[in-house]
This record gives C-alpha cells, structure tokens and sequence, in this order.
C-alpha cells in the first residue's frame, strides 16, 4: 500500500501531477462520434498580461465545468488561446524603445513588427504557464493566438465578405480619438466617468450690432472650429434671429445662426454653439446644414497652427488661455460648476477627443438584428438572465463600428490603393496591383481593431474558413465564461459574427461572473495598491485552496470579495481531506483490494451511503445549474461534518474490534472516499489526484474516472432518517454537557426516553464512544430527579449528573430554551391561523408548516417534563 505524506504540502505535488496529465495527453481532445461534444473557448487573455484575480475566477470556473464534463462522459475540449491586445502591446513595445532612445517611425514597420514578434515571443506565454499552475486543463496542443496564420486567415475572409456585401465601408465620420494612443477606439472601448467641469456662459454678438446672443459650453477651446449658432425651429424667442450673422469671440469670423431640431428649447438659453469638427452631434447638425467642418487640434490634442496665438498648446492649457481672452474681450459672462460624462479611453483613462477622420466601418444594423433574435428565442441564453437586458440595450442602439485602428501591431487592412490612378482594391492577397493601371498598389497602413479577431474566436480558432472536422464537431460550443464587463465588447461581437459566418449562434450559454473585490468591497487596481497576486496565494496554500475559496464564494452575475481568511479556510478543509484519507489508509493491509461495498451494511453504513448517494445527486444537479458556489458548499459540509466528524467516528469501534465488522468498515470507508474524491476532483483537481492515487494504486487517473450520479440501488432512506435520529441525540448530550462545562473525559449515565427503543437499543456503542455515557437505559418513561436534560423531536434523555449539575442553572436553561420553542409555535401557529396565508399558500407548504408546528410542540413537552423533575 503506497503511503501518503504526513503533512498536506501542496507545493511538493501540484506541479508533478500537472506533468503527469501532460505527459498522458489527459487534456487532449480526440473526437469521438460515440460521446457527445462539450466545448469551451477560452477568454483569450493578452500577451501583455500577468494572471490577475480575474483571470484565477475565470478560469477555475471554467475548469470545472470541463473536468465535470469530460468525467461525465463527453468528448471535451477546452480551446485555450492568447489575444494580440493591439493598443495594449504596441503602447507596451514603444514604451520600451522610447528607453532604447528611437521610435517606431524611425526604424519603420518593418522593422518594428519584428521587435513586436520578438516581444510576443518572450512574454506571451507567460500566463499561458501561469494559467498551469493554476490546474487549467486545456488542450494545449489546440494552442491559438489571434495573430497566427489560421485566425489571420479567417479575418481576412470575413473582411473580404463583409465588404463584398455592403456591410464594411470607408468613410468620413464622428470617431472616439485617444490622443494618448494615437488611434480611434470604438464606442464599446470608451468608458464613462462623472468629471467635475465647468459650464462658460457666452456672449456671441451679432454682426453690426451691440446685440448678442448667450450660450453656454463645456469646452471653450473648441470654439475655435465654430461655424455656426443653432437655436430650435419653434422657438418663439429666436424665429426672427435664423439666418443672420454673428462674429465668433477671439477668431471674429462670421457664422450664421440656423435653426435645428436637434436643439432642446427647455436646455439653457436654447442656444447652441456647432463645432462639427469636434462633437458627433454637431457633426450631424453641420452635415444637414452643409457647414464647413474646421478642425482645431492635432492628433494629440494640441491646438493646430491655424491659430498662432495657442498653436502648440494642450488641450487643458489651451481653454484656460481662451477663458482669459473671452473674459478680457467681454464674452465671458460668467463661469458655472458642472458635473458631466466624460467619455476616456478604455485603455490608458485619457479622455478622448472626438474627431472627423477617415476611417473604416461595419455596418451594425443589420448585423445586430439576428443577433437580438438568437437570444429571444433562447437558441443562447444568459446565466443570470438578467443579463440579457445589458446585451439588448446595446444591440439595439448600436451604432456603425469603427474598425480601423492607427497602429502597426495588428491585422493590416486587406485593402490597396493605387497612387497612380486612385483606383482602391479589397483582396485576401498580401500583396496587389492595380487593376486599371498595372501599378504596384499601396496597403493601407491601419490596423483592424483586436476585437474584430476575437469576435471570430469561437470557430476561427477550429480552422475556419476550412470546414474541418474540429468545426463539424465541436462547433457550436457549449458555455462561454466571461465577466459581465465584457459583454458588449466581446459577447455582443462574438454572437452576430457567428451569426453571420456560420448561421448558427456560437455558444448556447454565457454563464457571466463579476469581479473579485478586496477584503473591503473595493475594486482591484495598481493605483489603490490592493491587487492580490494569486501566483503568491498559490505559493503560500496552493491552487486547490485557491480554486475552491473562489468557486464557494462564486454566484453567477455578482461581484466577490477576496478574503485571505476564506483561503485558509479552504485550505484546513484539504488538510482536513488529507488526514481523513491518510487515517483510512493507515487502517488498510498491506494487501487491500477493494471490491465494491459490501452486501450486508450497518445502519450507520446505509447513513454514510444514502446521505452520498443524495450528495451526488445534488451536486449534479447544481452544476447543470451553474450553481458551482453552491455545489461546494455541499461537498464541503459532507465531507467535514458527515464523513470526517461523524462517520470515520462511528467506525472506530468496527475497526479497533477487527474481524469481519473491520473489513466492512473499511469497504465502506473506502468506497465513500473514492466517491467523495471524484464529486470534489473538479474542484480540487490536484490533492484529490494525489489521494487517488496513493489509495486507489492502479495506475488509473482520478481525472479520467466517471463522476458520481445518483444511484436507486444506494437510496436507504427510512435508514438514514433513523440514524440521523440518533446523531441528533448524541448532539443533544454533546451541547448540553458543553453547556454545563462538562468535560469529555467524565462519564455519566444516560438515560433515553423514546418510542423508537429498538433503534436506540442497537446505537448504545455510539453513545458510549460519542456522548461520554458510562451506561445507557432505554425506556418510554423515566421519572429521574436531578438530572440534566437534552431534548429532541425523537427522545428525551436524562444525565444525572448532581455533583456536577447546579440544578438553578439547569433550570434557567431550559426555560430559554422553552422561550425560543415557545416563540417557534406562536410563530408557526400565527400562520397558521392567517386565513391570507391558507388561501395562497400551496398544499404542500402548508403540511411542513403543520409538522414543523407539531415538531415543536413535541419538543415543548420533553422540555416541559424536565422542567417539571427540577421543580
């Protein structure tokens, strides 16, 4: 019999066993016609990226929804993958030649995507390794980046075919500008924050007149690129004023006074200033006014040189030199705090400047109707569903998406333009010539934006375009994981892509998790310092401990908080395993085989089996479910209280008398830990490999073992309800001697007054070894003074214990303990009497409720009779 270690050390056999599933391909999916698929995609992580706590939820939640499926019975595979993280890693490249003195204009494109490479190449699998020590069980020979040739290939497809139909186009729109990143973003990679700011009243003065009219904006420095003042078409106060001219403040340029819907009478003076070059409402007032559209600022939001006297100047800089001019000129007429949105970008929290500029788009609309449709019609469904209301909020005011991204690391626009002869041509080739005039074309030099290859993860990453047999197979997959900070961004994508290229939804569940809190609820960030490093929990208590302390504290939808002590909990809880299974082991021959349970079993052994049996069939249950914090909670309270306090207990009188009632117990002893073993293995996957091995010593793998289900044969249902009768009792005994600070060592008889004297008659042993009785006397009905008493719905029983025992004090206890029966049927009886509550209630709510109250009446008697022997 191979020994376990005397101390639970994870660090001495985590890493060994993950090698072990490597070597053996345990993870490697090979399709199998017989079984039927479950398939998981990973959220590709970024290449820039160190596991973070997010990632540590994410992925063990994911992990055990795999390992429950593939000991299930299904052909599993979970596709694991990196993201190029375009914005991310190329700001990440730069930064580290701008230490070497250069920039990426000066050693060219080339040049740089070799370093970008390069710098994939040594830090990109960084967390893919640190994903391992977490116990991920991914198909790593399945391995995907979305910059390999396979995933390059597919978006090349998809932008080809997308701009074949109408549904791509290149034009001149309102875009998000990072002036930091230097690239346009999206709508989803804009976040909104509440800023304090500043609302500057302004006169604006007719021309050839002492007349003025006054507004209000936000940002002053954008007057600049003013080409007009709208006011509401049926506003009485200004119908006389549209169509004449007024100067601008500081520049003095004329601009007209025109009248827009778009203008909201009630909102300040009703009087707009229209920069169409720098606010996308604007943009769309100048578009229906034909307005000259005058940009003010530079790519990094600096004032251009069209204005000398603030030319080169910040943004911020820039606003406080016009206020001081507005003011000195007389158009200021006064300044207001104003709290407003501010929309920042998503990556580096600069606020983003709106701006005209060429760029490339996918038409949404029609895009994101299927899309819709798919989730209304359940064919995906969201865990928690209320979720489902975010993903429809966007789909249905989803604007045109904004592609093209103004940075090197990326896929490159498959589109060429010839300088020649203007001639513009979309192909899937590297390279192209013009096919009006022959020249060499000209590719564009943007980007797609990274969310446009992710959007395709679920069957670019099974080869598609090829129609493989990975995609005929495993696609659609089953469960995406994901927060629910990325719906819009990656889910929302994911789904009308699918949609789109392959006509069937790419998942049928998105089970959506929150964010993991610090101890105090407050988000994880490097400005507050709180970040909790989970490479470092793992070193200290292990990944099991890990894993298990964020699938207990998980429930779909909400945020956790991350509790150190929670950890060392869940840690004592594998101590906990690990001494129960060394104790089993220890009590085992040399030459033990097991063979099944046996055929006679103790009432004690049916207990252990049917409250298992029940156990498997629950957790089963959860996981369907996705209750998985649930589903622990279970396991936890089995294994501690059920098998390691109560049933390894009741056992040790079998085995210290060896022979036939040793074996027996052993059999069960064993069968109920294998079976604990697989129900936890998804949770704990590498101390329960570790005990299964040492236990089990077949050469076998805990991993690849079937998963407990239910099993009719094991439902001894009348036996456990009796033993738990007797387990209920001993507590009793067990509280009250705690309560009068009885210690275990002093013996005391027990007298038991029962209607169910054979069951109390053959659980005499257990009384002794558990309750500290030195005797026992079972009857109906006893009359014994000066005596403790423990009370239960099934028995009465009497500890004459008058050298211990101070009667006052026995007494002041039962009559708390009658006050809180005593509250329990006025309770219960209350609501019972409540005609409203008979009238609704079901039928069988309102039974529990008459034997709760029976319940409790029964236990007021026993009380009442012990009262009675003190008085």
């Amino acid at each position: 019999m191979k020994e376990l270690a005397k101390t639970y050390a994870p660090e001495q056999f985590e890493d060994r066993i993950y090698q072990e599933w490597m070597q053996k391909k345990c993870f490697h999916a090979e399709i199998d016609r017989e079984k039927k698929p479950y398939t998981i995609v990973i959220p590709p992580p970024n290449i820039t990226g160190q596991l973070h706590m997010g990632h540590a939820l994410d992925e063990t939640l994911q992990d055990i929804l795999i390992r429950w499926k593939r000991m299930s019975g299904y052909c599993t595979l979970w596709l694991p993958g990196t993201d190029h993280a375009a914005i991310a890693t190329e700001a990440k490249i730069v930064a580290a030649m701008r230490e070497e003195g250069i920039t990426k204009e000066e050693i060219g494109r080339e040049k740089f995507m070799e370093r970008a490479w390069a710098w994939k190449e040594k830090f990109g699998g960084r967390i893919v390794e640190q994903l391992k020590k977490l116990g991920s069980s991914c198909d790593w020979d399945r391995e995907r980046f979305t910059m390999d040739e396979g995933c390059s290939k597919a978006v090349k497809e998809v932008f080809v075919k997308y701009y074949e139909k109408g549904l791509i186009y290149r034009g001149e729109r309102m875009i998000n500008w990072c002036p930091k990143c230097l690239t346009s973003l999206s709508d989803a990679e804009v976040n909104y924050e509440d800023q304090a700011g500043h609302f500057w009243h302004l006169r604006y003065k007719f021309k050839d007149s002492d007349e003025y009219l006054e507004l209000a904006t936000t940002r002053p420095e954008t007057l600049l690129g003013d080409t007009a003042v709208a006011v509401n078409p049926n506003d009485e106060r200004y119908k006389h004023l549209v169509g004449k001219m007024l100067i601008l403040p500081i520049v003095h340029r004329e601009i007209p006074v025109i009248a827009d819907d778009y203008v909201e009478t009630d909102f300040g003076t009703g009087v707009v200033k229209i920069t169409p070059a720098h606010d996308p409402n604007d943009f769309e007032v100048g578009k229906r006014h034909n307005l000259e559209v005058i940009n003010v600022m530079t790519d990094d939001a600096k004032i251009t040189e069209d204005y000398p006297r603030y030319a080169g100047m910040d943004r911020y800089e820039a606003r406080k030199a016009i206020v001081k001019d507005l003011e000195a000129e007389g158009a200021l007429v006064r300044t207001e705090d104003y709290n407003h949105n501010v929309g920042t970008c998503y990556r580096c929290g600069t606020t983003v400047e709106p701006k005209v500029s060429t760029q490339w788009f996918v038409k949404m609309k029609p895009l994101a109707q299927p899309a819709i449709d798919a989730v209304k019609n359940q064919k995906t469904k969201f865990v928690p569903e209320r979720f489902d209301k975010i993903y429809y909020h966007w789909l249905e005011n989803i604007k045109d998406w904004c592609i093209s991204r103004q940075i090197w690391w990326g896929h490159q626009i498959p589109a060429f333009y010839c300088d020649d002869c203007g001639e513009m041509t979309v192909t899937k080739e590297s390279s192209c010539t013009c096919p009006k005039c022959g020249k060499p074309m000209r590719q564009d030099p943007d980007t797609l934006d990274t969310w446009f290859s992710s959007a395709l993860w679920p069957f670019s990453t099974l080869r598609w375009p090829e129609n493989t047999e990975d995609l005929k197979y495993f696609y659609p997959t089953n469960t995406l994981v994901t927060g629910y900070d990325i719906i819009f961004f990656w889910v929302i994508r994911m789904m009308f892509s699918a949609l789109e290229n392959m006509g069937e939804v790419p998942f049928d569940t998105v089970l959506i998790h929150g964010l993991v809190r610090d101890s105090q609820g407050r988000k994880m960030s490097k400005s507050l310092g709180n970040g909790i490093d989970p490479l470092e929990v793992i070193a200290q208590y292990g990944a099991d401990a890990l894993r298990f302390m964020l699938a207990t504290g998980n429930a779909p939808g909400n945020d956790m908080r991350y509790i150190d002590d929670k950890v060392k909990a869940a840690r004592n809880f594998a101590n906990k395993l690990w001494n129960a299974s060394r104790f089993i082991m220890m009590n085992l021959p040399e030459d033990f085989k097991f063979t099944g349970l046996p055929e006679k079993l103790t009432m004690e052994d049916k207990w252990v089996v049917s409250k298992f049996n029940q156990l498997a069939k629950e957790v089963n249950q959860n996981l369907e479910a996705f209750e998985l914090g649930v589903a622990c909670s279970k396991l936890y309270d089995f294994i501690w209280d059920v098998f390691c306090d109560w049933y390894i207990e009741l056992t040790k009188p079998r085995i210290q008398a060896g022979g036939e009632a040793k074996e027996s117990a052993q059999a069960v002893l064993v069968w109920t830990m294998q079976g604990m073993l697989k129900l936890l293995h998804p949770f704990m996957p590498f101390i329960t490999e570790e005990i299964w091995q040492t236990l089990v010593n077949d050469g076998s793998m805990i991993m690849l073992e079937s998963y407990p289900v239910y099993d009719e044969k094991f439902n001894f249902s009348a036996e456990e309800t009796d033993f738990e009768k007797i387990i209920a009792s001993i507590k009793a005994v067990r509280n009250t001697r705690t309560e009068l600070n009885v210690p275990p060592s002093v013996k005391a008889k027990l007298y038991i007054e029962t209607k169910d004297t054979d069951l109390f008659s053959g659980a005499k042993l257990f009384f002794e070894k558990l309750a500290s009785a030195s005797e026992i006397e079972i009857g109906e009905k006893f009359e014994i003074p000066d005596s403790a008493g423990a009370v239960t719905a099934s028995a009465r029983i009497f500890i004459p214990m008058d050298e211990l025992v101070d009667k006052e004090k026995e007494l002041a206890r039962l009559n708390k303990e009658r006050e809180k029966v005593q509250k329990d049927i006025d309770f219960l009886s209350n609501k019972l009497n409540n005609q409203g509550f008979l009238s609704k209630a079901p039928e069988k709510l309102i039974e529990a409720e008459k034997a709760k109250l029976q319940k409790a009446q029964e236990k007021m008697d026993k009380i009442m009779q012990s009262v009675k022997a003190y008085s």
